[in-house]
């Protein structure tokens, strides 16, 4: 089996964790650190002169409001140890799979509810960022489902009970067989309607989009991309189709990261765990810095209070 440079590269390991986010106090400063890289800037009028309480608070010394590093980040109103969060995000950022809020509990030792939340205020971060990722070029485009019936009843589109969502894969336009980004979204259902405001913001104009043929896709001309269909065989015979061998191969991952970890993902929250696998592989080439990336994305995330993270 070849060895790819990729799969070895080195992580943030446990101990540079401890070393670096190992105490209350590092956590803290490095969230202030993210926030406010050229100091504080008070939030209500702008003014940098502030002093520091002895609670951990910012209080500004012109217009006397107190701030709290943590108050309008994702992670505000937390009863939690900002240590239990890095903890999580650590455990988040540096596997190739996902973690399940059942481990998450047994790992940071928090009740399962708690986990849970947890998990989906990350995610909901990660949605974020990637909601601002362009592809370009030459890029692979096929449509999936989750859920549904295995065994029994219509397969694919149309099928009951499944949730359809659409995969994109960016690669080199010299050498299609490297892949450089990704991007997926949850639909309602595969039609023109559903699809084009997506292209319309993630896609550059003149890329080449590459797809299946399916009906859902024929305004990609007239919307300014170069649009190449590829009818597919049908069955099994599809996933070896040679115009596709990027898109296949990162559905068969996500698939098997999601029944491997999650078991199963409904329609309200599909998008924060495709969210989740895209922000992994888009930033795959330097784990080490992935925590501190999020980080930074963390603490522009405004609050997402429990009852929110049900609906969203």
């Amino acid at each position: 089996m070849p060895r790819y440079d990729i799969q070895f590269q080195k992580g943030l390991s446990l101990r540079e964790f401890m070393a670096c986010y190992g105490t209350e106090e590092q956590c803290v400063e490095a969230t202030c650190k993210a926030r406010w890289p050229q100091g504080f800037i008070c939030p209500e009028c702008g003014s940098t002169r502030h002093c520091r309480l002895s609670r951990g608070l910012f209080q500004c010394q012109d217009c006397r409001k107190q701030t709290s590093p943590t108050a309008g980040t994702i992670f505000q109103s937390t009863k939690l140890p900002l240590t239990v969060w890095f903890q999580a995000m650590h455990l988040l950022t540096q596997g190739k799979h996902s973690v399940s809020p059942l481990e998450l509990k047994r790992q940071l030792g928090v009740h399962y509810e708690t986990a849970w939340a947890m998990k989906q205020k990350i995610m909901q971060v990660m949605l974020k960022r990637e909601a601002q990722t362009v592809l370009s070029g030459r890029i692979e485009v096929d449509d999936a489902y989750v859920g549904g019936e295995r065994h029994l009843g219509k397969r694919g589109r149309g099928a009951e009970g499944n949730t359809p969502f659409v995969v994109a894969v960016q690669t080199d336009p010299e050498n299609p067989t490297k892949v450089l980004h990704l991007r997926m979204k949850a639909l309602r259902n595969v039609s023109g309607r559903e699809l084009r405001p997506w292209f319309a913001k993630g896609f550059a104009p003149g890329s080449t989009i590459l797809t299946d043929g399916w009906k859902a896709y024929g305004f990609l001309t007239g919307a300014g991309f170069t649009h190449e269909p590829h009818v597919m065989p049908g069955g099994w015979r599809s996933g070896r189709h040679p115009a596709f061998p990027w898109v296949n191969t990162v559905l068969g991952n996500l698939k098997g990261n999601i029944v491997g970890v999650t078991r199963w993902v409904g329609k309200t929250h599909l998008d924060r765990y495709l969210a989740e696998f895209q922000y992994r592989f888009n930033r795959r080439f330097d784990l080490k810095s992935m925590l501190s990336r999020l980080l930074t994305v963390a603490v522009r995330t405004p609050a997402m209070p429990r009852p929110l993270l049900k609906l969203a």
